[in-house]
Formats: C-alpha cells, structure tokens, sequence
C-alpha cells in the first residue's frame, strides 16, 4: 500500500524519513483556520484528520498520514504568526514561561475503512530572553510558517531552557508514535526506533533529549 504524507512541512518530510519507508508527499487543499475558543487538543487531532481525508478523493486507495502542531500558553491557543510583529507578540507571551505544544497525527485509510488519531504533548519551559535576543532572532525570519513563532530544530532552539516530552513531536511529527500507528496497521518500519531514538540524528535533537 502507498503511504502519503499529507502535508507541505519539509519538517515532517525530513522526520518521516528517518523511518525509512518509502512515502509520497502530497499538498493537502484542506487549511486549517484556528479557533481561540476551542482547546488546542481538539483543534489540532480535527486538524489533523482534516488534513487526511482532504487528500483521499485524488488517492482512495493509499494510507495517508495527516498532522498538525498547536501551541497552549494557558488557556491562548497560537498558531503560525500573521507576520512578524504578530511573531514578536507570541514569543514576548511565551519569553520566561512554560507553553505546551500538541502535535496531532492521523493515519487514514478509505479503502480499508478506518482514521487513527493521536495527540502528542510536549510541555516548553522557555528562556527569559532580553529585547536584543528577541530582535535578533526574528531577523532570520525563522519564526514565519511556524507554530508558536519558532522553530526548536533552528535557531529557536536557543530561546528555550528546557522540554518535557518526545522531541520529534516538538519539532512537527512524533516519530515512535507515527511507527507504532503504521506498524499496528501492517506497515512496520525497517528502521529500529529505539536505536533512532538514542542516535537523535536531527538538528538540536541531543540537546534537547528524547
């Protein structure tokens, strides 16, 4: 069976991979429009799944796996900045505080008849970074196209003390859940996860832990 990524992020492209099976990636037309009333939970397996299914009209007969990625500071749920001044009101938020990020992953299948869903949690404690570290990382611009206003795998990775959680889930795609998932529905992966997981072969990975 075909398996095919549903989404845009070279992120999860470059994490998927690490699996080591063989995989399309295909542009999912759903786009998700987050709601602040709503727990970031929710929003992101509905994301998720949306993404998914959006793809299985052009391709009925493969497994698609769909994610999302959401961010809770308290009860606020961010997504990807509008700019970046809507980038630097997210990060002055989070600056010295502990956010929690939920990165959704759905593995659907039309022609077998079933939609998997699980939610991965990460909790950040971020740095209380100064005015000129906060400038000096949105003028590389690495904050636009991602949750929270930045990214843990980049120079990001600079702005957060600590992580609670699966890194890779932090990053876009939680790799031993997404290998348990395609495993439980007869596609296991060559790769050894656990060996994966002790190597940490991805940008600011060892640093941050499992």
């Amino acid at each position: 069976m075909r398996l095919i990524l549903a989404s845009t992020s070279p992120r999860r492209n470059e994490l998927l991979t690490l699996l080591g099976l063989p995989f399309e990636v295909v542009a999912p037309p759903f786009v998700e429009q987050v709601m602040p009333q709503l727990p970031a939970d929710q929003q992101v397996s509905e994301f998720a799944v949306c993404k998914a299914r959006s793809c299985v009209p052009q391709h009925p007969d493969a497994l698609i796996l769909g994610s999302d990625t959401l961010i809770s500071l308290g009860s606020e749920v961010l997504g990807k900045p509008l700019n970046l001044t809507d980038a630097r009101a997210m990060l002055r938020r989070m600056a010295g505080k502990t956010h929690t990020i939920f990165t959704a992953v759905a593995l659907v299948s039309h022609a077998r008849g079933f939609c998997d869903v699980q939610v991965a949690t990460v909790r950040v404690v971020m740095n209380a970074f100064e005015e000129a570290a906060l400038a000096a990382y949105l003028r590389t611009e690495e904050s636009l196209g991602k949750a929270g206003a930045y990214s843990i795998q980049g120079a990001g990775g600079t702005l957060i003390d600590r992580i609670e959680g699966d890194y890779t889930a932090a990053v876009g795609l939680p790799l031993r859940m997404v290998a348990d998932m395609l495993r439980r529905r007869g596609m296991p992966c060559p790769v050894d996860v656990d060996r994966l997981y002790a190597l940490r072969p991805y940008p600011n990975w060892a640093r941050f832990g499992s």
